[in-house]
């Protein structure tokens, strides 16, 4: 089971939702904003993490450590204007924002975080500790 996960089961779900806790609790934490989907990988040597943000250059990420914690999160602003003689006759401006934020387990060795973007998919690589990967092997010396 990985530690990364916080998930809620469906009675639970539903249990906050008829007591009156759902709503207030997505509206402070911001979840009615667009939240690009995530999907989580484990291996032996690592944990990886996809979020899928069609639209969004590598410049448009920040991801940061604090505490316990990989913050992943985006701010995009794009206005278009359309002038007619030196007026402007139409103006457009779209804002979009996300943040997701992951429990990072022990194991994850954060020196060696690493991050990159290709074809609208932030890819980010959490490589385990060593003592922490399994089926590892060495010989050891007898002296």
């Amino acid at each position: 089971m990985l530690p990364v996960f916080k998930t809620r089961s469906l009675p639970g779900l539903f249990d906050e939702f008829f007591n009156g806790n759902l709503l207030p609790n997505y509206i402070e934490e911001g979840a009615w904003k667009s939240t690009p989907a995530v999907n989580i990988y484990e291996t032996n040597e690592k944990f990886e993490i996809e979020i899928a943000a069609p639209g969004l250059e590598k410049e448009d990420f920040k991801i940061d450590l604090k505490n316990d914690y990989l913050l992943v999160y985006s701010e995009k602003k794009d206005k278009k204007e359309e002038k007619e003689k030196g007026k402007v006759v139409r103006s457009e401006f779209r804002y979009s924002s996300f943040q997701r934020s992951f429990a990072l387990p022990k194991e994850v060795d954060i020196a060696e975080i690493k991050a990159n973007h290709k074809n609208g998919i932030l890819t980010v690589e959490l490589p385990k500790k060593m003592e922490y990967k399994e089926n590892w092997s060495r010989q050891i010396e007898i002296q």
